[in-house]
């Protein structure tokens, strides 16, 4: 194919003019765009150039240090995003629903488990299609699916969201630990009515002020209050900061293992704990859903229990 686009009939492959300046505002740079596309800035920028001509409106205000979407910029995004997605799924209806995917996956994991558990499902997927890309972006809320160009997202605990589509892929149990400093050399509380007089470390995404514990056997449930002295969001510091002795807390089993068998962490009232915690898959409803999402939920159906140590929940 031609690359030298200086000379270029405005009209042709448009499709690919249209990608590229989607990507162009993704990236939020020419430059990032081109390091993405694997071609170089001024490339990026006759592809630019040609679109605008096609078009006749200016998408881009550019400065040496920002660049700014037009208000003709703007809606040639949003339509932009929806010409590409129908293109894909012209393509994928023409190649057929089994064919390989092809192309960029865009998924939003939590921080703490898209840096270790789901790394290896992960793993699997671009060994399984090497054909595709994954741009796996880690943070702890829900995305704005249509405007961030996401395909997919991973969220532990509740979905406050009822319009997406939300596939449960397991639960993650949950226990109170804490440091043998904590104890201070003390007899392990064997009932929760003893843990209201430790300090507390609050995961705020998921408790704060009380927590309610169940008795593995009987079934019974205690909620009880806490007085933490330290709230985060954020799993490795909660459990850096249990291993320090800063207060008692509720956590992942699987995040805790390692503390567990060295002894830096004992589990506290071992026979209680905390109800499990659902992990999601979710995305926008949609008529069609490409291979490359398809085949990625597929994956993580089998890949995320394993890797959790949870069983999954039964199809439906």
């Amino acid at each position: 194919m031609n690359t030298d686009f200086s000379s270029m009939n405005p009209s042709a492959d448009r499709m690919m003019l249209v990608e590229t300046f989607v990507r162009i505002v993704d990236a939020g740079s020419l430059s990032a765009a081109a390091r993405a596309l694997a071609t170089t800035q001024p490339t990026i920028s006759r592809r630019l150039k040609a679109l605008e001509k096609s078009l006749g409106v200016r998408l881009l205000q550019r400065s040496t240090h920002a660049m700014k979407l037009t208000d003709d910029g703007m809606r040639c995004y949003s339509r932009a995003k929806e010409l590409i997605a129908g293109w894909q799924e012209f393509e994928s209806e023409i190649r057929g629903a089994v064919d390989e995917p092809v192309g960029m996956l865009r998924v939003v994991a939590p921080h703490a488990f898209g840096q270790q558990q789901l790394v290896a499902p992960l793993a699997e997927y671009l060994a399984r299609y090497p054909r595709m890309t994954v741009d796996w972006t880690l943070h702890d809320r829900t995305p704005d699916f249509i405007g961030e160009g996401i395909d997919c997202a991973i969220r532990v605990g509740d979905i406050p969201d009822p319009s997406v589509v939300a596939i449960r892929l397991g639960d993650v149990p949950r226990i109170v630990v804490g440091s043998p400093a904590l104890l201070d050399g003390g007899p392990l509380p064997a009932h929760p009515d003893e843990l209201a007089r430790l300090p507390w470390i609050a995961v705020s995404h998921f408790y704060r002020d009380e927590v309610a514990l169940t008795h593995a056997a009987r079934g019974e449930t205690v909620r009880l209050p806490i007085q933490p002295r330290l709230y985060t969001d954020n799993l490795y510091a909660m459990r850096n900061a249990v291993v320090l002795g800063v207060g008692a807390a509720i956590g992942s089993r699987w995040a805790l293992r390692e503390e567990l068998e060295a002894g830096r962490l004992v589990q506290l009232v071992p026979e209680w704990q905390a109800s499990p915690l659902p992990i999601w898959l979710i995305y926008p409803p949609a008529r069609f859903y490409p291979a490359r999402l398809r085949r990625f939920i597929d994956i993580m159906r089998v890949a995320v229990p394993q890797a959790f140590g949870v069983v999954a929940p039964p199809a439906r």
